[in-house]
């Protein structure tokens, strides 16, 4: 049996595609080469059904020897012209609408006729979003049916106090949780009250989260396995990160993952 096969369908759901990998970028920022290569061998591991799309600025495409069976997410300030077909959306600060499917960076008002990209950590403490702005982010997102994905900050699993960058004297913050991003964005996506979302996003009891073939439950709060399936595909896509590796290595050290 596949290790995969061993994971509840619940929490197979809700990490799916769920890392768009984004080595070139801080606090990682690694050099070009290294990011391919290490894309490659993510791709071909036993955990290659959590990643989902390679992070690369424009500029930078045609130094990235892109390969068969790749999926590419574009950061782009202007329509880039043509493209190879692993291209498969983009990523802007720029309120216009271009030729593929964008998430639009967002600080306030939510993007018209496209995806919105939400901001949900930085290099310092003062770039980590509080947990009400999260919250009231997937909520009137969820409501206008807003599909979104998050960036930056994201690189553990449970809300908690990290440092900020792989520096021996980086600054710490408590930081958000991917799981608790996600399952307060399915929370809502079905309809849940603010106060159930911001509670969700504040939890950092890892057994508060409980994952079964048929659910995820969370202090009482269930989500049917389908109602995450529709969730994750509709309303909340993905994450970028600057590492793959630490996120799932969180996972395996929950005993989530085998």
């Amino acid at each position: 049996m596949a290790p995969v096969d061993r994971i509840p369908g619940s929490l197979r759901a809700l990490l799916s595609n769920l890392i768009d990998y984004a080595g070139l970028y801080p606090p990682a920022a690694l050099p070009l080469p290294e990011v391919v290569a290490r894309y490659e061998s993510y791709r071909q591991s036993a955990d290659a059904w959590i990643l989902n799309r390679l992070v690369l600025p424009a500029a930078r495409l045609g130094e990235a020897n892109v390969r068969d069976g790749w999926r590419i997410t574009l950061l782009v300030e202007s329509e880039p012209g043509p493209l190879p077909p692993q291209v498969e959306t983009f990523e802007t600060r720029q309120p216009e609408r271009f030729s593929l499917p964008t998430y639009v960076e967002t600080h306030s008002e939510l993007p018209r006729g496209a995806f919105a990209k939400l901001r949900t950590g930085g290099l310092t403490p003062d770039a980590v979003p509080a947990t009400a702005h999260v919250a009231d982010f997937l909520i009137r997102a969820a409501a206008g049916r807003i599909p979104f994905k998050a960036t930056a900050g994201l690189h553990h699993p449970l809300r908690s106090l990290r440092p900020l960058t792989y520096a021996a004297d980086a600054p710490c913050a408590t930081v958000h949780g991917f799981l608790n991003v996600f399952t307060a964005a399915a929370l809502a996506w079905e309809g849940a009250d603010a106060a159930t979302v911001l509670a969700v996003l504040d939890e950092t009891d890892a057994r508060a989260f409980q994952f079964s073939d048929d659910a995820l439950s969370w202090r009482g709060h269930a989500l049917p396995t389908r109602q995450l399936v529709t969730a994750r595909r509709e309303f909340a896509h993905s994450f970028g990160s600057c590492s793959f590796e630490e996120p799932v290595a969180d996972l395996r050290e929950l005993g989530l993952l085998p």
